[in-house]
């Protein structure tokens, strides 16, 4: 892909699909680099703030909201989470692609920006292996997990508004499904 074909690449899907892998191994490629979101939640093992998300207490994100910072912005499971447009726009002027892992709710704020776009929506194989998976997790409490699991068929449910929908039953092949369909020099 040439750089002046810079463009958002809008990565959605339930919890535990298998976005969070999916875009580690995407930025890899030196034409992708990854929107940092800010977020209210709290920090899990293995996060590093700046690295995975900008981590902040709910007066700030309110507070940067109110001045307009973000491209988009939600609520979901009772947390904030945003888009900073400054980051944004200063990717795609350096012409890089900027992925964006976000919720169906950004996902469509995002579509009305007026920026460049593709959209993705990982699917797991099953609702059972969605949820095995998110058991394994471990990181959420089952009052948590039944929220989540209570907002995973919406979300599926508005998979047919992205551009391309992939079904994360293999890693290896999902990864190889969507540097195709982005058009990037396949992963060594």
């Amino acid at each position: 892909m040439s750089n002046n074909s810079a463009r958002m690449i809008i990565l959605s899907g339930p919890t535990a699909s298998g976005k969070s892998t999916l875009w580690r191994h995407l930025v890899r490629h030196p034409e992708v680099s990854f929107s940092v979101s800010v977020t209210t939640r709290p920090i899990r093992d293995g996060e590093e703030d700046g690295r995975d998300y900008r981590f902040v207490d709910e007066e700030e994100f309110l507070a940067r909201k109110d001045r307009g910072e973000f491209l988009e912005w939600a609520k979901v499971h009772g947390r904030y989470y945003g888009t900073l447009r400054a980051d944004i726009e200063e990717a795609l002027a350096k012409g890089l692609n900027v992925l964006l892992e976000i919720d169906v709710q950004g996902a469509e704020q995002l579509r009305d920006c007026g920026l460049p776009y593709v959209s993705l929506f990982v699917k797991p194989p099953s609702l059972d292996i969605l949820r095995d998976r998110l058991r394994r997790r471990g990181t959420e409490g089952e009052e948590e997990m039944a929220l989540r699991l209570k907002i995973v068929e919406e979300e599926i449910s508005r998979a047919g508004s992205y551009d391309h929908v992939v079904v994360n039953d293999d890693l290896e092949q999902t990864i190889a499904e969507v540097e195709s369909i982005l058009d990037l020099e396949v992963s060594a």
